[in-house]
């Protein structure tokens, strides 16, 4: 019983911080936001707002996030 008191916090701090990690997951590969993010960043690339080096740094980020999105729905 006592032990169960002691470990009720720490219970409860790792499932707040496994629910954290799950709305960053899905805020990080979430296809229409990546969409979105792409879109967006093609504009301040046309817009000249960003340079080349920067566009397609970030790109292959999202990209790289895209597919890995892509991977985890096929496996679901």
């Amino acid at each position: 019983m006592i032990h169960k008191l002691f470990t009720l916090p720490i219970r409860s701090i790792i499932k707040l911080g496994e629910k954290i990690q799950q709305e960053v997951d899905e805020e990080l590969y979430s296809i229409p936001h990546l969409q979105q993010e792409l879109i967006q960043l093609h504009t301040m690339f046309e817009m000249e707002q960003i340079d080349e080096e920067s566009y397609l740094a970030r790109e292959q980020e999202l990209l790289d996030r895209y597919r890995i999105a892509k991977e985890r729905e096929k496996q679901n």
